[in-house]
């Protein structure tokens, strides 16, 4: 909507008792803050270059499969079926980002599946000293939530509470804040297929909001379902994977002498980076080859 000012401008005048020219700076000043103005593509550029960073999982595989790591301003998912190490996943993403690169992590569990004494033995095995596992037990937040709503209110607390403490630090300096959701179970909470479509639409955009407006890397699970051909795909439909920048597949391999040392496989299921090879046959069929590596659960 917009508000010509030399067409209301006069009779807004008379009936508010201002004068003309005060209601026109009043109107100028409203474009400037609301309107929306053009960028040119090197301000954009520049832009990403200043607010992109990546953040190492502290697995090399994993890092390699992610073209380096997680990228601060997009959605990484995980996915798989139960067992497959989407949390051990977290946990470990949690713990690295804390212990090695001495980051803030807000770990939202909705699953509850995070485990306090894991996380700790996370910690202990990369640090020694009890006032560093202290502080590295610090820098990790935990929310628990139990629905979507519950949901959906702590992604704007945290984005209130973000943009408060990135305010207060001195140009130039930036926090990072990766998420560990699992988006599955909250949004099948809602029954009503209609509603849960929405309420989805709705957690989706606020998840890639707060990752592109704050410049974090943002971190979800995700389970699976069965697909017509017996394999297994994605849950939460079509719809939902247009959401994350990057989408891995975890999956149980075999066991390896313990629960500790089963392997796992990761599978890129969609990304905006990683380069997959194509071969031309000799009929002319074009044949591609999925990159896959193995993670192991440490």
């Amino acid at each position: 909507f917009q508000l010509p000012a030399r067409v209301h401008v006069p009779g807004l005048s008379s009936a508010l008792g201002r004068s003309p020219n005060t209601l026109v700076a009043v109107r100028r000043v409203l474009l400037a803050q609301y309107s929306p103005f053009p960028s040119n593509g090197a301000d954009v550029y520049e832009e990403v270059l200043g607010s992109t960073a990546i953040l190492s999982t502290g697995n090399k595989n994993l890092d390699k499969l992610l073209d380096s790591g997680l990228y601060t301003g997009e959605l990484t998912e995980f996915v798989g079926a139960p067992g497959s190490g989407k949390t051990q996943v977290c946990l470990s993403l949690a713990v690295n980002i804390s212990c090695e690169l001495k980051q803030k992590v807000v770990y939202v569990d909705s699953t509850g599946g995070l485990s306090a004494s894991r996380l700790l033995e996370l910690i202990q095995s990369q640090v020694d000293s009890a006032e560093q596992q202290t502080d590295a037990l610090q820098r990790i937040e935990v929310v628990r939530v139990f629905d979507v709503y519950g949901m959906l209110d702590v992604l704007q607390d945290l984005r209130t509470s973000f943009t408060q403490q990135v305010g207060e630090r001195e140009r130039g300096v930036k926090m990072y804040f990766p998420l560990g959701v699992g988006v599955w179970p909250i949004v099948l909470g809602s029954q009503v297929k209609g509603e849960r479509m929405a309420i989805m639409m709705q957690l989706a955009r606020a998840l890639k909001t707060m990752a592109r407006e704050l410049g974090v890397a943002v971190v979800v699970t995700n389970g699976v379902v069965q697909d017509m051909g017996g394999g297994v795909k994605p849950a939460l439909g079509r719809s939902w994977s247009y959401v994350p920048n990057a989408r891995v597949l975890l999956q149980r391999e075999a066991e390896m002498g313990s629960l500790q040392e089963t392997k796992r496989s990761a599978t890129v299921l969609k990304s905006s980076r990683q380069v997959t090879e194509l071969h031309i046959t000799g009929s002319g069929t074009l044949e591609n080859q999925t990159a896959t590596d193995a993670l192991d659960n440490t």
